[in-house]
């Protein structure tokens, strides 16, 4: 539709007729070109309809109009069937409940929007369960999976959506009610006429195989089949009628599970085992190989490994099942698992591969496009063989994994989709490929359905007359083709519609350097292929991705969503302001820069650096926001209250309400927060009045200590948390460093000339001048707001300073999580072209960390005492908590650390407007951990943000590892 007057009818004509949102804007627009494949349409407009009525209104407006429909739910689609160029509807905001649950006929009513989870979660107290769990469960919808029949790594026991689907509730093209179900129950007109006029077709043109997901499922309307309706709508992908609700049969969960991992040479070895051990009936039977396993991973040696889980009503007997499955099977090696928590990892790796195998080992690009073929299990690694050698003709790459059990193979393929040459090779390989899996006897699609990446080829699969039955059932279902067109049947080609062809050809001018991305920002931004992880609702363990996301609800506050945005800024054709786009500032604006997804992400979209770049430009030569000249540049004013030494005025006046309400308001802080309160004496004050100060050594070796130290020299960094806010961190990381024998020093305030590293003092006038001037900092809050040129030239400046460090092989103590992170991976890629910054990266160590190292044989005094609190995000997502862990169980502090993010993440939480936000985050894990703590538990938060954060909303004190053990030390815990 190019007629504007038209597309205003048709805006118009859907909010009148539509009880839920009609948004035709430009967010929710580029939020939906793309779901998880290569491809991109744009549609007009997104309609997220609250029930039934709505679908069908929505349906009749955009049938007048000739306007097409996509249904969407997770936006998880690997084939592109979830895109379109008319309007989607969003399914997730207002049809995802779950309706009813019956234990004991163990079914469930569900809306296509209910996420697989949440289905899960309520069945898990009955012992049910729904049968399919792709990898995607945290996000994908019932809705989805339904649309694609999805599998899951189960489906060697419990089969495909299909086989979990009793009846559906559905709304076709035209506006009818149907309720689709067994013995021709919901047929449309004429259906039933058609197929039994087909029914030797049917009965022989359908390969038999677990994982036959291509094309539409006909052969459940034979008679023997039981003439069921239900099953065969189950794959059609939104072609056929619109979803609204489906009753599907639950399973009864095994009370105990056992994970047997099995290692083999090689991905062939595993998937020629995988058959055999179908025999002893396992819940599960997945391979991967090792160029997808992290290499810290607790594997059993081996270059690829079955993931073979057995059930049972006891651990013992799931155990004895795996074992037997352990003997039966011709292995290198082997591990059986049957501790929960352990599994959850392991499984983790396995999950994780969809986003992994985005990438090859070496750095280089991979994508989906063949994610899923499936051939007979007996056939599977004389499959992987041709398809090895397929690879290797047209110089490609790629690493199977997946549902080995059921002949399913998942790869991502490192085609060239930018280059005219590349996507002819993808087309000449697809096409083979496609001969291939035929000549093995399989299916093109395996479980993600064929949308636009594989429809072109089902030919070559079903021959053109039972390709032509597919769109004469199409015209019975959808005689106007106004679902899903383009996709099964009439399909647009496969090297059609590609996401990547609009993006900038050269790369983009940036502040960053993009060291995983080739420098290249359009690279950085295509890391995300929407596997959509940042959409889950809830997190486990020490996860942190996507706060905003689980604080809103809204697509446009997750990584995904702002990724989408970034990626249609580049294109230019949605987002038509660039870097001024007020679309992608909006988006950002929630992104709490908490860098959950560097880590959390499979894919590694790093949002908090995009949010930084994009920052930078927005407001180059512009007036910023109240918040970034206010807490910002919050160094240079603390430095300044330090100087004057007028903490106590500051503090004074910022206890006055109306001064400190104008004060707010002029900085730009939300009305709700209080100011922190200005240390008395700062940190390096205090360090310098110590009374046991001995210089030794002369130049950049010696360092500053109480004359106790005897062990290596450490350099403690007085961040601008510690130094102005809490120095009660600092003093107790003295104590304790110098407790375990470390020599302390600070920084140096003046560059070179022989002076002892971090002697803090300057006694004449223009030493004091160049002290005032040459303080270190690792640019954090510069980082934060995009204020990206101050913060080179703070880290310029940090670099001449710390250069006598350098020198040493002193490591760096940072005590705050923040700015340990800022060091170690912010200030090298900014300043790329600055091998210094690389240098200092690696010196820096956390406090932990430290005391592991410098310090192994110190024993720190034994507390006995659970803890509670929060792993800091930035700890979490750059510098790892293993040391942590280790240090506080031999202090005695017993219990695990939630995951998560504060909320409050440095300036955010104190910015107006992001106080709800904040406080959403803070709720999510943090405060139900702190409250659910036993009698005496310590609260540990070691970011000056979260001890804020607990102080302000729970009216907890939060203290540093570090303060705990200094109190250990004095007798005082």
């Amino acid at each position: 539709m190019t007629d504007l007057r038209e597309l205003r009818e048709l805006r118009e004509g859907l909010r009148a007729a539509v009880r839920g949102e009609v948004d035709f804007g430009t967010t929710a627009r580029a939020l939906t070109t793309m779901d998880a494949s290569n491809y991109r349409r744009v549609p007009l407009g997104v309609v997220a309809p609250r029930d039934a009525d709505d679908v069908a209104a929505a349906l009749s407006v955009c049938r007048t109009y000739g306007v097409p429909v996509v249904p969407r739910g997770g936006g998880t689609s690997i084939a592109g069937q979830a895109t379109g160029t008319g309007v989607v509807l969003d399914f997730t905001r207002h049809m995802n409940r779950l309706l009813s649950l019956d234990p004991e006929a163990r079914t469930a009513v569900v809306q296509p929007g209910l996420v697989l989870d949440r289905l899960q979660e309520a069945a898990a107290p009955h012992g049910l369960r729904f049968g399919p769990d792709p990898s995607t469960h945290g996000r994908c919808t019932l809705g989805g999976m339904i649309g694609n029949n999805s599998c899951g790594s189960h489906s060697v026991a419990w089969g495909t959506t299909a086989d979990s689907v009793r009846r559906l509730s559905v709304v076709t093209p035209r506006g009818e009610r149907l309720r689709p179900g067994q013995a021709w129950a919901g047929a449309p007109a004429g259906l039933r006429e058609l197929a039994e006029g087909e029914l030797a077709r049917l009965r022989t043109g359908f390969p038999e195989l677990p994982r036959r997901i291509s094309g539409y499922a006909l052969d459940a309307l034979l008679p023997e089949k039981g003439a069921d309706v239900a099953r065969s709508f189950c794959g059609s992908e939104g072609t056929l009628g619109v979803l609204t609700e489906a009753v599907v049969d639950l399973v009864r969960a095994p009370r105990a599970r056992a994970l047997a991992v099995l290692a083999y040479a090689d991905e062939t070895g595993a998937a020629e085992a995988a058959a055999g051990l179908l025999e002893h009936g396992p819940l599960t039977v997945e391979g991967m190989a090792a160029d997808l396993v992290p290499a810290a991973a607790d594997l059993p040696r081996g270059g690829a490994w079955l993931f073979v889980e057995t059930g049972g009503d006891t651990e013992g007997e799931a155990r004895a099942r795996a074992e037997t499955i352990v003997r039966a099977a011709d292995v290198l090696d082997a591990l059986v698992v049957t501790d929960p928590a352990r599994q959850r990892t392991l499984w983790r790796i396995r999950e994780d591969a969809s986003g992994t195998a985005t990438r090859m080992p070496d750095g280089t690009e991979a994508w989906p496009g063949w994610e899923d073929c499936a051939v007979p299990p007996a056939r599977l690694g004389a499959y992987l063989r041709d398809f090895r050698g397929l690879l290797a003709d047209h110089g490609l790459r790629g690493s199977p994994y997946g549902h080995f059990g059921d002949g399913c193979i998942h790869v991502r393929i490192d085609f060239d989709l930018l280059t005219g040459p590349g996507i002819a090779r993808f087309r000449r390989f697809s096409e083979e490929l496609a001969d291939l899996v035929v000549a093995h006897g399989g299916s093109l699609s395996g479980e993600h359905g064929d949308g636009q990446a594989r429809a072109e080829l089902l030919p070559r699969m079903y021959g053109p007359d039972m390709v032509a039955l597919f769109e004469r059932v199409k015209g019975v279902w959808d005689p106007d083709d106004l679902l899903n067109p383009g996709m099964l049947v009439r399909p647009a080609p496969l090297d059609a519609n590609l996401r990547f062809s609009v993006l900038p050809s050269k790369p983009v001018d940036v502040a960053f350097g993009y060291p995983s991305d080739g420098g290249d920002f359009s690279a950085a931004v295509r890391r995300c292929v929407g596997v959509a992880k940042c959409r889950t609702t809830s997190v486990s363990g020490p996860a942190v991705m996507c706060p905003s996301f689980r604080a809103t609800g809204e697509e446009e506050h997750s990584t995904r969503g702002r990724a989408r945005l970034l990626h249609e800024m580049l294109a230019g054709e949605l987002v038509t302001d660039g870097w001024q786009s007020t679309e992608v500032r909006d988006a950002l604006d929630l992104c709490l820069s908490c860098k959950g997804c560097r880590s959390d992400c499979p894919v590694g979209v790093d949002m908090a650096t995009y949010k930084a770049e994009f920052l930078h430009h927005h407001y180059a030569g512009r007036r910023r926001p109240a918040a970034h000249y206010a807490m910002g540049r919050l160094p240079v004013w603390l430095g300044w209250v330090a100087r004057t030494r007028s903490a106590g005025v500051v503090n004074g006046l910022a206890s006055v309400g109306p001064l400190a309400r104008v004060a707010k308001r002029l900085g730009g802080i939300a009305e709700e927060r209080e100011i922190p309160r200005v240390a008395g004496e700062t940190f390096t004050r205090w360090w310098r009045g110590r009374k046991a100060v001995v210089s030794s050594g002369a130049g950049a070796g010696a360092g500053d200590g109480d004359g106790d130290g005897t062990g290596d020299l450490v350099v403690l960094w007085p961040d601008t948390f510690t130094e102005h806010l809490s120095p009660s961190v600092g003093q107790a990381a003295v104590r304790v460093l110098e407790a375990a024998g470390l020599r302390v020093a600070l920084p140096p305030t003046l560059r070179p000339g022989g002076r002892p590293v971090g002697d803090g003092r300057s006694r004449s006038a223009a030493r004091l001048l160049t002290a005032r001037r040459g303080r270190v900092c690792c640019g954090l809050t510069y980082l934060s707001t995009g204020q990206l040129d101050h913060a080179r030239t703070v880290l310029r400046r940090t670099l001449d300073l710390m250069e006598p460090v350098l020198a040493t092989d002193a490591p760096v103590v940072v005590l705050e999580p923040s700015c340990a992170a800022a060091l170690r991976t912010d200030a090298p890629e900014l300043l790329h072209d600055d091998p210094r910054a690389a240098q200092l990266a690696a010196r820096v160590r956390t406090f932990a960390e430290t005391l592991e190292q410098y310090a192994p044989h110190w024993a720190p005094p034994v507390l006995d005492r659970p803890v509670t609190g929060q792993t800091h995000c930035h700890q979490h997502a750059v510098l790892g908590d293993t040391a942590d862990r280790g240090l506080r169980a031999a202090a005695g502090l017993t219990g695990e650390l939630s995951g998560g993010c504060c909320g409050l993440a440095g300036n955010f939480g104190f910015e107006e407007g992001h106080y709800e936000v904040s406080v959403a985050c803070a709720e999510d894990q943090l405060l139900p951990a702190v409250r659910q703590a036993p009698d005496g538990a310590v609260v540990l938060a070691d970011g000056f943000s979260c001890r804020t954060q607990l102080e302000q909303l729970a009216g907890v004190r939060g203290r540093h590892l570090a303060e705990v053990l200094a109190e250990a030390l004095d007798g005082k815990a």
